[in-house]
């Protein structure tokens, strides 16, 4: 049964000793009814916001934040440009523990009313770069989780394999994410102290000269560190302002350029909904399952024909790369250490993986329209190298070439999402 503001207030003498409870109000939380909370007047002018979980999973979160909130020392919280709550107190219930903390003022926006431009969008990309941008030893010497890179990807891995389990996956999406998995440029990235269960709710706002402003962030029972995309996930809901909060982010950020953060953030929000379609298939809850089915159907018919990560950010040795794909004669050897700077081999293997290295007598028996493609391919490449022989620095047109080559790349993810669908049949 839930417990009555009254009761909550009750609370907070034992909490706070000495404290003298003058009014009391309700507390409006975005918490899916997970918590009972009261806004409480002290006689010495405090306001405080008394909370406690009502399930078991609520109270884990609750006594993460307080953790949390601990390792957030007055020289850390010097660090930010906003207000975080302080943890004044906590007293045992008959069935569980509430906590009181001080109250901050301001206001939510809901993603979808976020306006774009200068304001509150701008000042939400502030605020993020702010906590990335904290030193992980503030994380990690306190024992809170510090996942690696690789570790981030494994759990995804492990979340997408778990919803194909259920069988109630579309392939579609399994394949999408699946190919997301093997794109190393994605997962090249520098972890950062991030909130972790970071929402649009978790972010406080108040006016200054009519200009909205972030002034308090909530919920860090999430504080960790990790991938800092994992924050970005709740902006897939705010198409308005997006851009603006990445780009306010982006001049901010301390770290090195992440050029493919929108891209992770949007994997971790569609992954959302695998999520919930394992929730739901491991607790038995067959109206969970029909509801993350249809979000996923939903999903996977909304993005059909786009990748998530860009096929074509290749640039003149992803081509070269390709061409050696082809059976027959290699190309002459011609130096181009100059003609780009954005070369890097372990990019070029993870696109094409072990196969890179084929040899020329793999395709000896490639029907004629194919020799007279590579043939074609070749000729294009010489041009383009002609043409830019007098300026070193010139790229090449390699447009002609990949128009020649999309049907090699389209056969070769078509074959692998349909291996990959028969050993999940298996």
């Amino acid at each position: 049964m839930a417990r009555s503001p009254l009761t909550l207030a009750a609370s907070v003498t034992s909490a706070l000793p000495g404290a003298g409870v003058v009014g009391v109000a309700a507390l409006t939380e975005n918490s899916a009814g997970r918590y009972d909370s009261a806004l409480v007047d002290l006689d010495d002018g405090r306001r405080v916001v008394v909370r406690a979980p009502v399930d078991e999973g609520a109270a884990v979160e609750t006594a993460a934040e307080v953790r949390a909130l601990t390792v957030l020392t007055s020289g850390v919280r010097g660090l930010l440009p906003f207000r975080v709550p302080t943890v004044l107190g906590q007293t045992p219930l008959v069935d569980g523990r509430a906590v009181v903390a001080d109250f901050l003022p301001g206001y939510r926006v809901d993603p979808p009313h976020l306006p774009g431009g200068r304001g509150a969008a701008t000042s939400l990309g502030e605020a993020i770069a702010a906590i990335h941008a904290l030193p992980v030893s503030v994380v990690r010497d306190e024992g809170l989780p510090a996942r690696t890179t690789r570790q981030l990807r494994d759990d995804i891995e492990r979340t997408v394999e778990r919803a194909v389990a259920t069988r109630r996956l579309p392939p579609s999406l399994d394949v999408r994410w699946s190919q997301a998995l093997d794109a190393e440029g994605l997962w090249r990235f520098e972890t950062t102290v991030v909130l972790g269960g970071a929402g649009a709710s978790s972010f406080l706002f108040e006016d200054f000269a009519g200009e909205p402003r972030v002034t308090g962030v909530l919920d860090w029972h999430g504080l960790s560190v990790g991938d800092p995309a994992g924050d970005f996930m709740w902006l897939a809901s705010a198409p308005d302002a997006a851009d603006d909060v990445f780009a306010s982010y982006l001049a901010r950020s301390v770290h090195a350029p992440d050029g493919l953060l929108r891209e992770r953030a949007r994997l971790y929000a569609e992954l959302e909904f695998a999520k919930w379609l394992v929730h739901g298939h491991e607790t038995g809850r067959s109206d969970i399952v029909d509801d993350a089915v249809e979000l996923l159907e939903s999903l996977a018919a909304g993005v059909a024909g786009d990748d998530l990560v860009p096929q074509d950010r290749g640039d003149v040795e992803d081509a070269i790369a390709l061409l050696d794909r082809f059976p027959g004669r290699a190309a002459p050897t011609v130096d181009t250490s100059m003609q780009t700077d954005a070369y890097d081999p372990a990019e070029v293997s993870g696109w094409f993986g072990d196969d890179a290295d084929e040899s020329d007598d793999a395709g000896s028996d490639a029907p004629e329209s194919d020799a007279a493609d590579e043939a074609a391919a070749r000729r294009d490449v010489a041009a383009a190298r002609q043409d830019a022989a007098p300026d070193d620095t010139a790229p090449l047109d390699l447009g002609p070439i990949r128009d020649r080559l999309d049907d090699v790349g389209e056969a070769e993810r078509a074959s692998q999402a349909a291996l990959r669908r028969w050993a999940v049949s298996e």
